[in-house]
C-alpha cells in the first residue's frame, strides 16, 4: 500500500502532467504490471505528452495485461522505456484512440508493428501496405492486418511524423491495398468468375483524391469487360458477383469488426443502376443522361484495383467529359444549388457542430475548389488534380485565387481535417460532429498541440477557421465572374490570336487589329498579372460587346489597367469581389464621362467591388461635407482646399455615374432597375448633395484664408432652380443666391465688401481650368437679374421683394433652399420668401397670363436654331420645361392651402397635387413619365458625350449608346426616338389642358 506522503506527491505530479483523474492514475501506476517502471520519470513524462494521459495509461496497462507471459511483458516495458520512437508512437496512439488500444489488447503482439523506424517506414505507399496485408487469407485476418497497418498510420500521425495531407494519402493508399486484397480473396473464392471478365475498381471521393479519413465510406465505381471470346452478359454477371463479394469482405461485421463500407452509389443511375457496366455503357450514360454533380464527382476518379489498364482507359475516356461539364446550361447554378441543399438537410441541432457539411466546413472548401477547377480547368490542365490542396495551390499559382485567400483556405482545411481525424480516431467511428463533452474537446485540443487551455483554444481556432472558410466560400463559390466564364465555349476561355481575331469580329469590334494589340499588351507574359488578365479578358470582351462601343470599352480598360498596373488589389478586386468586373466593363463602355473621371482617379475602381452594391450607394450630404471640410482644414491655402474638394467631387461623381450606368444597363446578377424614376431621383439628389458639399467646402476655404475663423458678416448660399430641387444633372450649373447679414458692431459697408469678396473668390477658385467637369455658379436668378448686385443683405432682399418683386421671381423662389453657410441666416431667408412663393389667394389671371407669356418667350428665344423641337428635352413640347412650369403653376396657386405642395422637388409636388385632387392620376402619371424620361435623356447625353446637351446626339454610335442606357438594344434607335416622341406628345396634351387652358380650367 502506498504511503500517504508518497501518494500526495504522486497525485500532484500527475495533475501537473495533464491527468484529469489522478486517483485512478495512481491506482493504475500501482498495478503489478507497471512495478518495474513505477518510479521511472521517463514514463510519466511520456504519458503527460499524449493527448489524453489517463486514456494512454489505461491502454498501456491493458496491453501489458494482455501479454501472455511475464517475459513478454518485461520486453514490452523495456522497449518502451529504452526506445523513444516506440514510446512516442505507442503511447501517442494509446492516448488518442481507445479503439486501437482495444485492438492491441486483443492482439498483444501487434505493438511490434511500431518498432520499425526506418526511412521507408515514414511514408509507406500502396506496395508497403500490400505487403502488410499479404498474409491475410480470409476476411477476418484481413481486418486484423488492416488494423495493424492503421496502427502504424495513426502512430505517424499523432507523433507529427506525417502532416494531415500525408496521413490522408496514407489512408487512401491503405484503402487501395485493402481493396486489392479483398478483390484477390473474392477471385480466389470464385476463380471461374475471374476467368470470364476484366474488372476495374475506380476509387472516387476522398479515396480517389488521396485524402481519405480514418473512418469513411470508400466510394467506388466498377467497370467490367468480357475477356476475349467470353459472352458479355455472362462476363458482366461474373464481374458483378466479384464486385459484390469484394464489397462484402470490406463492409461486413465479423468478430474483428468491419473495415469500412464500400459505397458504389456514385455509379450511373446510383443504386438503381447495374453495379458493373462496360466502358461503352458508362460513356453512353455520361454523354446522354449524367447530371452536373456526376461530372463533379468524376474529378477524383482514380483506378485502384483489379484491371488497372481497363481503369486507365475509363479515366481517359471520361476525362474530356469532365472538362466540358462547365459548359452545360446552368452548370454553376446547379453546383451552387446542390451545396445549399446539402446544408439545408443538416439537422438544425447539428449544423453548428458539422465539421464536414456545415457552413464554413470542409465541404465548403472542396466545393469552391472543385467549381473553380471545373470552370477554369477546361483551358488550364495544371488545375486537373483530384487532391483538394494540390488543386488549391494550382489555382493560386495560376492567379484564379488570391494567394492570401488560398493560404487561409489551406490552413483552415488542414486544421478542420486534423480535427476530423482526431475525432474519428478515438473510437474509429464515422462522424463529423464536434463533440460537446469537455473531456473529448480537451483530448482533441491537446492532440493538436493546444496545451494551455485546450478546450477554449480549440473552440476559438475552430470558429476562426470556420468563419474564414464561410467568408471565402461565399466570395469564391458565388462570384459572378465564375458563371460568366463557365458560359464561354471552351475554345474561348484562353484565346489564341487567330481565335481572338475571329471572336472580336463576331462580337462587333470595329477595329479588331487595335483590340488584339490591347489584348496582347494586357495578357502576354508569364507574370501573375498577365495570368489573371487572361482569365478576365474573354469574359470582359463579351461585356464590352454588349455596348454601343466595345472598342472604347477595351481601350479604356487597358488605360485603367496600365494606370493601376502596380496596384496589387486591382486585379484581385475584379477577379474576386462581387460584380466588380462586370460593373467596370459596363462603366468603361457606356460613354466618356465615367471613364474620364476614372482615368483621373483610377483608385475609384474600388467602389465597384462591393458585391451588394454598397460601394456605389450615394453618400449623404452630411458625410460629404464632413470629408470636404476636413480636407480644407488640412490644406495650406484656399486653392489647395478647393483642389481637395474637387478631388472628392470627382470621386463621388464617378460613384454616382457608375451606379447610374449599372442601374440602367443591369448586369448578369443585377437586372436593370425597374423604377426609372427612383434612378433619376437618386442621381439628382446625389449630384445636388455633392454640389452643396463642394460649395460649403469652397466657402470654408475662402473664409479661412481671408478672415480666419470668422467672417465679418453672416453668409449663406441659397440653391435655386434644379439645384434647389435636388434635380441636378451631371453637367448642370449651380443656380444660387447669396445673402449676408453684418455681425454686431460691423459696418455694413465692410460687411458688404467681405461678402462680395467671398463670392468673387468662390467663383474664381471654382472656375480655375481643370480636367474635371466644371462647376459653374450661376446667380442670374437674383433680384434684378444680371444687373443686380451678386450678394445682398437679408434686409435688402426683404425691401426688394416687398416693393419690386415680379411674378417670375416668386416663381423662381419655389425652388429656393439653403445649402451652405450660416444655417440660421438661411432659415430666416426661407421664412422671408415663403409668403411670396406660397402666397394666400394664389395668382390672379393677369399673373397667370404673365407666366404663360414668359414661358413662350423663353422657348422661342432659347431653342437652338435648327434643332428639332420635338426632341429637345428641356424646351421641346412635353419636355422638362412644360412639366415643371405646369407643376409650379399649381404650387403658386395652391401651396398656401395644400402643405404637400411646399416642396422644391418636381416629382414630390406633382404627387402632392395628385393626392389633393388638383390633377387626375392619369394626367399626373403622364407628366411624371415624361419628366423622368427627359431627365434620363439629358443624363445619358452627358454620360455618353462627356458634355451636357439637351438634344439627342447626331453621331450614330453616341445615339446607340444613349439608346442602350435607356434600355433599347442594338438596332432599336428608331424605337427609342419614337418612344420619346410618343411620351412627350402625351405630356404636351396634358400641359396644354392644364397650363395653357382657359377659364374652364378652374383648378389653375
Amino acid at each position: 500500500m502506498t504511503a500517504p506522503g508518497r501518494r500526495s506527491s504522486t497525485f500532484s505530479r500527475l495533475l501537473r502532467h495533464g491527468f484529469t483523474d489522478a486517483s485512478a492514475a495512481e491506482r493504475l501506476l500501482d498495478a503489478p504490471e507497471l512495478a518495474p517502471v513505477r518510479n521511472d520519470p521517463v514514463l510519466l513524462e511520456a504519458l503527460g505528452a499524449t493527448a489524453d494521459p489517463d486514456l494512454a495509461l489505461r491502454g498501456l496497462v491493458g496491453l501489458l495485461e494482455a501479454q501472455s507471459a511475464p517475459a513478454a511483458r518485461r520486453e514490452l516495458l523495456d522497449t518502451v522505456i529504452a526506445a523513444k520512437p516506440l514510446r512516442d508512437r505507442l503511447l501517442g496512439v494509446l492516448g488518442a484512440s481507445a479503439a486501437l488500444a482495444d485492438h492491441l489488447a486483443r492482439h498483444p503482439q501487434d505493438w511490434r508493428a511500431l518498432v520499425m523506424y526506418e526511412p521507408q517506414d515514414l511514408h509507406p505507399g500502396v506496395e508497403e501496405f500490400e505487403r502488410g496485408l499479404a498474409e491475410a487469407g480470409d476476411p477476418v485476418a484481413l481486418r486484423v492486418a488492416y488494423r495493424r497497418c492503421l496502427l502504424s498510420v495513426a502512430a505517424r500521425d499523432v507523433c507529427g511524423t506525417t502532416d494531415v495531407a500525408q496521413t490522408a494519402a496514407e489512408l487512401a493508399d491503405l484503402a487501395t491495398a485493402t481493396l486489392r486484397a479483398a478483390l484477390a480473396l473474392a477471385k480466389a473464392a470464385a476463380p471461374e468468375d475471374a476467368a470470364l471478365c476484366r474488372l476495374a475498381v475506380i476509387a472516387m471521393g476522398k479515396c480517389g483524391g488521396h485524402e481519405l479519413n480514418y473512418v469513411s465510406d470508400v466510394d467506388v465505381i466498377f467497370v467490367g469487360e468480357a475477356v476475349d471470346g467470353a459472352d458479355e452478359g455472362k462476363a458482366l454477371r461474373a464481374a458483378t458477383r466479384l464486385a459484390s463479394h469484394m464489397m462484402r469482405i470490406c463492409s461486413e461485421t465479423t468478430v474483428e469488426g468491419s473495415i469500412w463500407p464500400v459505397d458504389a452509389n456514385l455509379r450511373p443511375e446510383g443504386r438503381n443502376g447495374p453495379l458493373v457496366r462496360t466502358l461503352s455503357s458508362h460513356l453512353a450514360y455520361y454523354q446522354r443522361w449524367a447530371k452536373t454533380w456526376e461530372f463533379q464527382a468524376l474529378l477524383k476518379a482514380r483506378p485502384v484495383a483489379g484491371d488497372l489498364e481497363l481503369g486507365e482507359e475509363y479515366v481517359a475516356a471520361v476525362e474530356p467529359l469532365v472538362w466540358k461539364a462547365a459548359e452545360r446550361e446552368n452548370f454553376v447554378a446547379d453546383v451552387q444549388k446542390m451545396r445549399r441543399r446539402v446544408v439545408e438537410n443538416i439537422p438544425v441541432a447539428e449544423v453548428e457542430r458539422e465539421l464536414k457539411l456545415g457552413p464554413g466546413g470542409l465541404r465548403d472548401v472542396e466545393f469552391a475548389v472543385q467549381l473553380l477547377q471545373l470552370v477554369h480547368g477546361r483551358a488550364d490542365a495544371s488545375l486537373r488534380s483530384g487532391k483538394t490542396l494540390d488543386a488549391l495551390q494550382a489555382l493560386a499559382a495560376g492567379g484564379y485565387v488570391g494567394r492570401a485567400d488560398a493560404t487561409q483556405l489551406d490552413e483552415a482545411y488542414r486544421f478542420l481535417r486534423s480535427m476530423e481525424h482526431r475525432i474519428q480516431l478515438h473510437r474509429l467511428r464515422r462522424t463529423h460532429l464536434v463533440p460537446e463533452d469537455d473531456a473529448d474537446l480537451r483530448r482533441i485540443g491537446r492532440s493538436l498541440g493546444l496545451r494551455t487551455d485546450p478546450v477554449t483554444e480549440l473552440t476559438r481556432e475552430w470558429k476562426r477557421h470556420t468563419s474564414g472558410v464561410r467568408r471565402l466560400h461565399e466570395k469564391l463559390f458565388y462570384r459572378p465572374l465564375l458563371d460568366a466564364v463557365a458560359q464561354l465555349p471552351s475554345g474561348e476561355v484562353r484565346l489564341s490570336p487567330e481565335a481572338a481575331r475571329e471572336r472580336l469580329v463576331a462580337l462587333g469590334y470595329a477595329d479588331p487589329a487595335s483590340a488584339l494589340r490591347h489584348l496582347e499588351a494586357l495578357a502576354s507574359g508569364v507574370t501573375r498579372k498577365a495570368a489573371i488578365q487572361r482569365t478576365l479578358l474573354p469574359v470582359l470582351l463579351g461585356w464590352f460587346a454588349d455596348s454601343a462601343d466595345p472598342d472604347a470599352g477595351l481601350l479604356n480598360f487597358r488605360k485603367v489597367s496600365d494606370a493601376l498596373g502596380k496596384t496589387p488589389w486591382y486585379l484581385r478586386l475584379l477577379r474576386d469581389e462581387g460584380a466588380a468586373a462586370e460593373n467596370l466593363a459596363r462603366v468603361l463602355s457606356a460613354g466618356r464621362l465615367a471613364p474620364d473621371l476614372l482615368m483621373r482617379a483610377p483608385e475609384a475602381v474600388a467602389l465597384l467591388g462591393d458585391g451588394d452594391g454598397g460601394g456605389l450607394a450615394p453618400r449623404s450630404r452630411a458625410h460629404l461635407e464632413q470629408e470636404i471640410l476636413a480636407a480644407v482644414r488640412r490644406a495650406d491655402d484656399a486653392a489647395q482646399g478647393v483642389t481637395a474638394a474637387r478631388g472628392v467631387r470627382r470621386r463621388e461623381l464617378f460613384r454616382t455615374a457608375a451606379a447610374d450606368i449599372v442601374g440602367s444597363y443591369g448586369t448578369e446578377t443585377q437586372p436593370a432597375e425597374a423604377d426609372q424614376g427612383a434612378l433619376v431621383d437618386r442621381v439628382g439628389a446625389a449630384v445636388s448633395d455633392l454640389t452643396a458639399a463642394t460649395l460649403a467646402g469652397t466657402l470654408r476655404a475662402v473664409v479661412r484664408e481671408g478672415w480666419g475663423d470668422t467672417l465679418p458678416t453672416r453668409f449663406a448660399v441659397i440653391a435655386m432652380g434644379r439645384f434647389g430641387g435636388h434635380e441636378l444633372g451631371y453637367g448642370s450649373d449651380a443656380d444660387v443666391l447669396f445673402v449676408h447679414e453684418p455681425r454686431d458692431g460691423v459696418d455694413e459697408r465692410e460687411a458688404g465688401q467681405a461678402a462680395n469678396k467671398v463670392v468673387a473668390e468662390m467663383r474664381r477658385l471654382l472656375q480655375i481650368p481643370s480636367s474635371d467637369p466644371p462647376l459653374l455658379i450661376d446667380a442670374d436668378l437674383r433680384p434684378e437679374g444680371k444687373s443686380g448686385p451678386l450678394v445682398r443683405t437679408l434686409k435688402s432682399y426683404e425691401a426688394y421683394y416687398r416693393r419690386w418683386s415680379l411674378t417670375w421671381e416668386s416663381h423662381a423662389l419655389l425652388r429656393a433652399e439653403p445649402v451652405a453657410g450660416d444655417e440660421d441666416l438661411g432659415r430666416r431667408f426661407i421664412e422671408l420668401i415663403d409668403p411670396l412663393r406660397y402666397r394666400r389667394g394664389g395668382l390672379g389671371e393677369e399673373a397667370v397670363r404673365e407666366i404663360r407669356r414668359l414661358k413662350a418667350r423663353m422657348e422661342s428665344e432659347r431653342l437652338p436654331r435648327g434643332a428639332d423641337p420635338k426632341l429637345h428635352t428641356k424646351l421641346g413640347p412635353g419636355g422638362l420645361s412644360d412639366v415643371e412650369w405646369t407643376v409650379q403653376l399649381l404650387q403658386l396657386r395652391h401651396a398656401a392651402e395644400v402643405p404637400g405642395l411646399r416642396t422644391t422637388r418636381t416629382r414630390e409636388a406633382l404627387a402632392a397635387a395628385r393626392e389633393a385632387g388638383l390633377i387626375g392620376a392619369e394626367d399626373a402619371g403622364i407628366l411624371d413619365e415624361a419628366w423622368v424620361l427627359a431627365t434620363r435623356v439629358r443624363n445619358a447625353v452627358m454620360l455618353v458625350r462627356g458634355r451636357a446637351g439637351d438634344t439627342f446626339p447626331t453621331d450614330g454610335r453616341e445615339l446607340a449608346a444613349v439608346g442602350r442606357y435607356l434600355g433599347h438594344g442594338p438596332g432599336h434607335v428608331g424605337d427609342m426616338l419614337d418612344a420619346y416622341r410618343r411620351t412627350t406628345r402625351r405630356a404636351r396634351t396634358v400641359v396644354e389642358a392644364l397650363f395653357y387652358g382657359s377659364g374652364e380650367q378652374q383648378r389653375l
